[in-house]
């Protein structure tokens, strides 16, 4: 297909960028929710959302449950570290 190539080279090339910005030695993770309930959860990315947060600093973990343990969402936003770089 015309023009692949070079999709899968800028798409490559942007992971290659977040996964330096969010670099163990860069900062950290922080927890900001962590819920049993759907809504919950939905309600507070949607408030991110709005408060106009970058996306690619934003974590959505779902801990799939089994029969006796619930599902959890886990929303985390990465922090930068004590010099203040994120990248």
């Amino acid at each position: 297909m015309p023009g692949q190539r070079k999709r899968k080279h800028r798409q490559e090339a942007a992971r290659q960028r977040l996964t330096a910005r969010t670099a163990p030695d860069t900062g950290r993770w922080e927890v900001l929710l962590e819920t049993w309930d759907e809504a919950e959860f939905r309600d507070r990315l949607r408030s991110l959302r709005a408060a106009r947060i970058d996306e690619s600093l934003i974590r959505i973990d779902t801990l799939c449950g089994r029969l006796l343990q619930p599902t959890t969402y886990r929303l985390s936003r990465f922090v930068a570290g004590p010099d203040g770089r994120t990248g």
